[in-house]
């Protein structure tokens, strides 16, 4: 009985972890990727259908079946990541004009996200 309420529980939370990616690529302090591999980590305990889904995407399938097997990220990924977080950070900077506080706090998450992105191993040619 505590396997199929683990499973259940795994299902769930890659469930839900799939649906905040999904909303990170909208909202720039939800980070997608972290979220897609959390997913991907629990359906591959729950559900292989899903965790094949997710691994056979065309967006990020590739990145997600790179991360499972060496946890690293290619250099034109990270690349991208960077345009993306620094483009959608600095639209929420401008809309937030004059809200000096709110404008600083996502400067400061802005650079934590830069910092750890760029702190992952790149994949390394053969």
């Amino acid at each position: 009985m505590t396997s199929h309420l683990r499973r259940y529980a795994l299902f769930f939370m890659g469930g839900l972890f799939f649906c905040l990616g999904l909303v990170g690529v909208l909202l720039p302090i939800l980070p997608t990727t972290p979220f897609m591999i959390l997913a991907a980590m629990c359906f591959a305990s729950s559900s292989p259908k899903f965790h094949q889904a997710l691994l056979n995407n065309r967006w990020f399938g590739d990145d997600l079946r790179r991360w499972e097997v060496s946890h690293t990220m290619k250099r034109s990924t990270k690349k991208r990541a960077t345009v993306v977080i620094v483009l959608s950070f600095s639209i929420s900077v401008i809309v937030l004009w004059g809200e000096l506080f709110l404008q600083g706090m996502l400067l400061v998450i802005a650079a934590l996200l830069l910092f750890f992105l760029w702190r992952i191993s790149e994949e390394q040619s053969d």
